[in-house]
């Protein structure tokens, strides 16, 4: 039974889809427009990082770093998987969907209050945990970010049910913008107008002890904002709450928890567990954090790249699945994702002198580290390629158990090698967490989902870019060759054989 307090009738049926246009290109518009919000707002926010690593201290730049990482684990446990459990019983038949969106949102809002209330009462002995008791409002700010977007992210996902992506984008950038704006405003401006004078009005609104504390504070209210501008997605919290419903959505939709948190895991614990796996004092403990957080964050381009494959991939191969070639198709595009990936490798890495700017001084000592995170995340993209797999079979289970296995290695492995290594152990750490996935993934999809990938031309082209890093580095110390121009050298030699190697494939098929 539909229970509506604030909608009419009609409201109980989902709005009709158009049919003017056809349904593949408005999936492919609105994948564009869901990827660019997202992937241009992850650029965006990595614009920040210079701001911070010339603002900050090491050690400074490592509480954000923690406290973001922490903020990663809160939000899958926070969230209860119910996204996808509230597009899965709107769409049910009889159901109304105003009465799904309800029920999740005041399950939502009850829990996440709940929390809330828990930081805000705890928040001195969770500091002193943390060994952060100087600043127990960190974590009442960080609870309250945490709370306003676990519950603006079911609005989210009621305009993406309800395919207004436009929307979606517009706030989600809005809210990106305010951020970004806010950082700005506190830690250049008002900064500056405190060493200037203290007294101004603008010197005012800087105060010294708070710190790094107003990264904190930029994000609450810019997440403060974007909950006011879903006020009227909100308005559904008026429908009711159905009981059983909130025991089937929970039941469907817990289990997702767990495979978001191990991959959480695999990206996210090395910079939770850092500064309690170093062996230094806490100072330079946090100091080895911010340094190994700011670098971390070179790696960009890569999960760019990786973030918008996916927003593309998922349904490229949805709507390939059912059509003959199919898998060879498949074949083809994990050749054509690695050439990139390999190119994106080789342009961070064999251009660091370049790329080092975009953060501060006192961060570079970490930057050998960079190649090894990129070749980490290449191998995550093509572990998200092999996931067809059980996409495609309906093996999420079996997904589930890789993930969670490469939790255990990346857990296993930060645990061995960062006590010895520093924070490179945990650079290592992410690169035998995915070649462990990676390799399972696809032993089982032979056995699942056979697709004729070319491993000799994609181990090949890894080889190649390792090869040519190498290179790069041995003209450099042995023939003392400048770096810039070993690095332009090895990357036209790159794309030259690229070009000889798939060049004509890729010129077929755009004749045909």
């Amino acid at each position: 039974m539909c229970i509506l307090s604030a909608t009419s009738p009609e409201s109980c049926h989902a709005p009709p889809l158009s049919t003017t246009l056809n349904p593949l290109k408005r999936l492919a518009s609105q994948t564009a427009i869901y990827g660019v919000s997202s992937v241009l707002g992850r650029f965006l926010n990595y614009l920040l990082v210079p701001l911070y690593t010339y603002s900050f201290l090491p050690a400074d730049y490592g509480v954000v770093v923690e406290f973001y990482a922490y903020m990663g684990f809160l939000a899958v446990l926070l969230a209860f998987g119910l996204e996808t459990g509230y597009f899965r019983f709107r769409e049910e038949g009889g159901r109304c969907p105003e009465l799904v969106f309800a029920t999740v949102l005041r399950f939502l809002i009850l829990a996440n209050l709940g929390f809330f209330l828990l930081a805000w009462t705890y928040r001195e002995p969770i500091a002193t945990l943390l060994r952060h008791a100087a600043h127990p409002e960190y974590i009442v700010w960080v609870a309250a970010i945490l709370a306003l977007d676990s519950v603006g992210a079911i609005a989210f996902a009621r305009l993406r049910a309800e395919q207004r992506a436009v929307r979606f984008a517009l706030i989600k950038l809005t809210e990106i913008g305010v951020n970004i704006a806010l950082n700005l405003f506190f830690i250049l401006i008002c900064r500056q107008a405190f060493e200037r004078d203290p007294t101004s009005w603008l010197g005012g609104l800087w105060d010294p002890a708070i710190g790094v504390g107003y990264v904190f504070l930029a994000n609450l209210a810019a997440s403060a904002l974007k909950l006011l501008l879903l006020a009227p997605e909100l308005r559904g919290v008026t429908a009711g709450f159905d009981q059983g419903l909130a025991r089937r959505l929970l039941g469907y939709s817990l289990p997702m928890v767990a495979i978001g948190f191990a991959g959480i895991v695999n990206d996210m614990l090395d910079r939770a567990a850092l500064k309690f796996l170093l062996p230094h004092d806490p100072e330079t403990n946090m100091a080895q954090l911010g340094i190994y957080g700011a670098v971390y964050k070179l790696s960009i381009l890569m999960s760019l790249f990786i973030q918008a494959f996916r927003y593309a991939g998922e349904p490229f191969f949805f709507a390939y699945a059912r059509q003959a070639g199919s898998r060879r198709m498949y074949a083809e595009v994990m050749n054509w994702f690695v050439i990139f990936c390999v190119f994106i490798f080789l342009l961070v890495s064999l251009f660091l002198d370049l790329f080092q700017y975009l953060i501060g001084a006192d961060f570079r000592e970490g930057l050998w580290v960079v190649p090894i995170l990129l070749l980490a995340n290449l191998l995550l993209g093509i572990y998200i390629n092999l996931s067809i797999w059980y996409k495609l079979t309906d093996r999420t289970g079996l997904g589930a158990w890789v993930a969670l296995a490469g939790a255990l290695i990346t857990a296993s492995a930060l645990y061995l090698l960062v006590p010895r290594y520093s924070f490179a152990g945990a650079a290592w750490a992410h690169l035998l967490c995915y070649s462990f996935m990676v390799t399972l993934s696809w032993a089982l999809g032979r056995r699942y989902y056979p697709v004729p990938y070319d491993l000799k031309r994609i181990l090949g082209y890894i080889g190649l870019g390792l090869g040519l890093f190498a290179a790069a580095r041995a003209l450099e110390a042995w023939l003392g060759v400048p770096s810039l121009a070993a690095g332009v050298l090895c990357l036209a030699v790159y794309l030259g054989l690229v070009w000889r190697l798939d060049g004509r494939s890729l010129r077929q098929r755009q004749r045909g």
